[in-house]
């Protein structure tokens, strides 16, 4: 039992980068060229989820499967994010083009089926000291977008992002300076 051991994030931030971009190696160094953070999100709204499947094992001596096996795993990582602009709205539509005419006028187009763009993204927490980095090498846009758009209230753009496996990286992972994460002393 030990408080120091909690964590209670006073700052979050989210970054997302080009499919390939290198992530930070450590919780202090700066992002690279190529990594663009979110900016504004709602307090209370980013969430990492992940969904193992089994299958059970049946057998004719237990009423109960005698065993399970894992067949698969799914992650992902949403948002609120507060800030209109055209990278954050490329981002909760998984692509598309911004362009513009000689008057200033600005159009976006979302993607069209098949044109989802992959892209890394990091999610950084902080308390006090402890630093926590969320690494995701790969992931995409893959739920509907809902856009509330009220009269006199604040309208938010709803960040969903599916994480993506690869045999050559892994699928997320998690960097630290939480000494809760050092040897244990006996």
């Amino acid at each position: 039992m030990d408080s120091t051991q909690f964590l209670l994030p006073n700052r979050i931030y989210i970054f997302l980068a080009p499919l390939g971009t290198a992530a930070p190696a450590g919780v202090d160094d700066a992002p690279a060229a190529g990594w663009v953070n979110v900016g504004y999100t709602a307090p209370d709204s980013l969430s990492f989820s992940t969904e193992p499947e089994f299958q059970p094992v049946e057998t004719a001596q237990s009423d109960y499967p005698a065993m399970q096996y894992q067949t698969s795993e799914s992650g992902s990582v949403s948002a609120v994010l507060k800030q209109w602009n055209k990278h954050n709205l490329r981002s909760v539509f998984g692509g598309g083009t911004v362009t513009s005419d000689e008057a200033g006028v600005f159009k976006f187009v979302p993607p069209k089926i098949g044109g989802r763009e992959e892209v890394a993204l990091m999610t950084h927490a902080q308390y006090g000291d402890k630093k926590y980095r969320f690494v995701y090498p790969r992931a995409m846009q893959m739920e509907g977008v809902q856009l509330d758009l009220h009269k006199g209230g604040e309208s938010t753009l709803p960040l969903s992002m599916g994480i993506l496996g690869s045999d050559l990286l892994d699928p997320w992972y998690l960097i630290t300076n939480d000494p809760a994460f050092g040897p244990v002393t006996p």
